[in-house]
């Protein structure tokens, strides 16, 4: 039998997750302040409600995909008031702080709080190939486990708030940091007059090799697309909030710092919009070069 589950958020990656879940047999209330993004997974089944807490006051399970800490700490809040949700699972990157905070506020209303951030893309999301990061109370996690298999491969990292976020931000930082040294490589050895093809090929088969090099720089860069999916507004906010963290732990993120400059100069140059490859065209024209052609 399956779970009734209220999913709030169903932008690129909240709509990938839902139709996965409608797929496996649950029944799905859904909300997003865009209306439009909700029809195509009414379609599959799913029931459009009016808001965050409509959606939670049939659901025994709540799910939010949403863009930050803000609106992952509203949504709780919205659906506190329910007496039906056991459990909300928070799959946005809200970070630590967040997630704590979550639990708390859902503490005294006997909601278990599960910080689940994902990586995969929206690639990852409609094929259910997502890497989660879960932690939380035990009894809730093997109540969401099933739900979050059907999304992708869970890695639980402990019962604390937070920690699935700790992890997820690092990972977006290292992330980051691939692109923009990478971006600084290439643009080295282009000036320098090697095919950036060709210095690819080379690098993917070293030690320098890196998600930038084997996936980013072939299919969206060379070609001039600068379409991987994935904002730049959002890899600077996730660097931002990792950044934060790290301060309040006492660890020094000297490198990090450096990438989270290199995105605030995206952001500022090219526009809420941007997506996290415009960081490349940055580093091109300080360096008076272009890596690759559209006849790449």
């Amino acid at each position: 039998m399956g779970e009734k589950i209220a999913f709030i958020g169903v932008g690129r990656m909240g709509s990938g997750m839902v139709a996965r879940l409608i797929a496996a047999g649950h029944e799905l209330a859904i909300y997003d302040p865009v209306a439009s993004a909700m029809a195509p997974l009414a379609a599959l089944g799913a029931r459009v409600a009016s808001s965050a807490a409509d959606a939670a006051a049939t659901s025994s399970v709540a799910m939010a995909s949403v863009p930050g800490p803000a609106e992952a700490r509203e949504t709780a809040r919205l659906i506190a008031g329910s007496a039906k949700v056991k459990v909300f699972v928070d799959t946005s990157t809200s970070g630590p702080a967040a997630a704590q905070a979550i639990a708390a506020l859902l503490a005294p209303r006997a909601i278990s709080a599960i910080d689940a951030p994902v990586s995969g893309g929206v690639t990852g999301a409609a094929a259910g190939k997502l890497a989660i990061m879960a932690s939380g109370p035990a009894p809730a996690m093997e109540r969401v486990r099933p739900l979050l298999e059907v999304l992708g491969k869970v890695y639980r990292l402990g019962d604390k708030p937070g920690l699935g976020q700790t992890v997820k931000l690092a990972n977006n930082l290292m992330s980051a940091a691939s692109l923009a040294i990478a971006a600084e490589a290439l643009a080295m050895g282009v000036k320098a007059g090697v095919d950036p093809a060709a210095m690819l090929e080379v690098l993917n088969a070293s030690s320098g090799r890196n998600s930038a090099t084997q996936d980013k720089f072939p299919k969206h860069v060379l070609n001039r697309r600068f379409d991987f999916g994935f904002a730049n507004a959002l890899s600077f906010k996730d660097v931002r909030l990792c950044l934060d963290e790290a301060e309040a732990l006492g660890v020094p993120m000297v490198v990090g710092a450096a990438v989270r400059q290199m995105l605030s100069i995206t952001h500022q140059i090219h526009g809420a919009a941007a997506d996290c490859t415009d960081l490349v065209r940055v580093v091109e024209n300080w360096a008076g070069c272009q890596i690759g052609s559209k006849e790449e």
